[in-house]
């Protein structure tokens, strides 16, 4: 019933641009607040970006000023534009939302490869 899909994913070269997007069914985004988590092949999963119910946003500071997290409330979707993409991006993206009452919900990720 609860459901997040990622998309978006695939292979980009270094220097190139990628959109993955997170919709939802099941819950509402935007009274959750909604994370993209990667995890790089032989690496633990890490912090990417949130955005809250109320909108703030923050990054690793890895992707900062290149990947930018945003939502679209009539879409149920958060989006995750990733910019000047570099070899070290490479991995599973994740998206994740926490509801207000704590329950955790993930995506079953979208790959994304940067090479040349």
């Amino acid at each position: 019933q609860v459901q997040l899909v990622e998309s978006g994913g695939g292979l980009v070269q270094p220097g190139g641009s990628l959109r993955l997007s997170c919709a939802a069914s099941g819950i509402i985004l935007s009274i959750s607040n909604t994370y993209w988590y990667r995890q790089a092949p032989g690496k633990e999963r890490e912090f990417v970006a949130v955005i809250t119910k109320d909108g703030i946003t923050n990054y690793a500071d890895s992707v900062r000023g290149r990947f930018t997290i945003s939502r679209d409330n009539a879409k149920n979707t958060v989006y995750l534009p990733m910019n000047a993409l570099k070899p070290e991006d490479t991995a599973v993206y994740y998206c994740k939302t926490i509801l207000n009452i704590g329950t955790v919900y993930w995506g079953q990720g979208t790959r994304d490869t940067v090479s040349s």
